[in-house]
């Protein structure tokens, strides 16, 4: 397939799939590329130098499949390379890191609002700068859930383990009185019921990833690089750095209106 015209979303796994769900939703006609660095996985306890080295071959791999527009769809890689990256190639490059902050900043009434994501997300408070910086007095509480991550790439995120995990993880935030949470990790939407079960229902959850497309569809236009819908049924590939029958279980159970064959793929020596 002519690639040029195919949208690139990388992540340190399965989680990126969230975004691209919601790719499928918003941007029907647009053909995407998606590589999981499944056999790295998690990218959040990895020291910032590692985390850009793994996200720069990611990208290299796509870039050689002429994708027009990147999606670095990983919390973890948006907060420590996405500048890196903007600098070192020429199509633009989308994180999900500022579109889930504006989002918080719209959603809150009473200025609380929690954050939870990788340890490496976390530690670069990325998303209390930004949060910050949109409304000085606001209150912010983050937290880093290092076991959500596995649990969902092991295809654990329906399982009373997750259940009791989520409960036992978040308990730091139960007398924070946040009204938001930031889902800082596109893993996180595949728990997504359990962990609004655990807030309560008081609490609106974001999902960065999916806030993420909306930024996707404005650059698009921005750039007149959309696809016209020209009754070309879209293409859809995926790629994984580790085990592909693993990937295509919870791709297949995530994105249940499309059927996923994923490629495996060894970016060591890219």
């Amino acid at each position: 397939m002519g690639n040029k015209h195919a949208i690139g979303l990388i992540d340190s796994g399965v989680g990126g799939l969230t975004v691209l769900k919601e790719a499928l939703k918003q941007l029907p006609n647009e053909n995407l590329i998606y590589l999981g660095d499944t056999a790295r996985c998690p990218y959040g306890p990895r020291p910032a130098e590692q985390v850009i080295e793994f996200t720069r071959q990611m990208t290299h791999f796509l870039i050689q499949k002429e994708i027009k527009l990147l999606v670095i769809a990983c919390n973890t890689a948006t907060a420590v390379a996405l500048d890196v990256i903007r600098q070192e190639i020429d199509i633009p490059v989308v994180g999900v890191i500022l579109p889930g902050t504006r989002a918080a900043v719209k959603a809150t009434n009473n200025h609380k609002v929690g954050v939870i994501g990788t340890q490496g997300t976390i530690k670069s408070a990325s998303y209390q700068k930004a949060l910050q910086e949109k409304t000085p007095n606001m209150q912010v509480f983050s937290l880093a859930c290092p076991k959500f991550v596995p649990l969902v790439e092991s295809n654990q995120f329906l399982s009373p383990v997750a259940k009791k995990t989520v409960a036992e993880t978040l308990v730091p935030l139960q007398y924070s009185g946040m009204d938001t949470l930031i889902l800082g990790c596109t893993h996180y939407p595949l728990l997504r019921p359990i962990i609004q079960n655990v807030v309560g229902s008081q609490v609106q959850l974001i999902d960065s990833g999916a806030e993420t497309v909306g930024e996707v569809s404005v650059l698009l236009d921005y750039f007149e690089i959309a696809n016209s819908s020209e009754n070309k049924k879209p293409r859809y590939e995926f790629y994984t750095t580790g085990s592909t029958k693993m990937f295509n279980e919870i791709a297949n159970e995530w994105l249940n209106n499309i059927s996923v064959w994923s490629k495996h793929v060894n970016l060591e020596g890219n």
